[in-house]
């Protein structure tokens, strides 16, 4: 790695800027604030790619939409919770 490669100057050159512009103590905090960022990025994505949400799920027998639909007799077996919901209101305005 020789230092007369301009890439590496640059490199050098931007992280002596860094520290004088932000000073040492303050490095540690924008990396953990970047790490967050890129964490909160990642799980954002793995959202989309992998949508756990009650469209894609039915619902779950501990719910109190699902104890009141039982309670009007509404099968809740596959539906989401906006089917449930549905249903109900329609049972509830006969």
């Amino acid at each position: 790695m020789a230092l007369t490669d301009p890439i590496n100057i640059l490199l050098v050159l931007g992280v002596l800027a860094i520290i004088l512009i932000w000073g040492p103590q303050k490095i540690p905090e924008l990396a953990r604030s970047i790490g967050r960022a890129r964490k909160e990025f990642d799980d954002a994505s793995k959202g989309l790619t992998n949508p756990t949400g009650s469209l894609q799920q039915g619902v779950s027998a501990s719910d109190a939409l699902v104890d009141t639909a039982q309670k009007l007799g509404i099968s809740t077996q596959g539906k989401t919770r906006q089917e449930i919901s549905d249903e109900i209101v329609a049972a509830k305005s006969k």
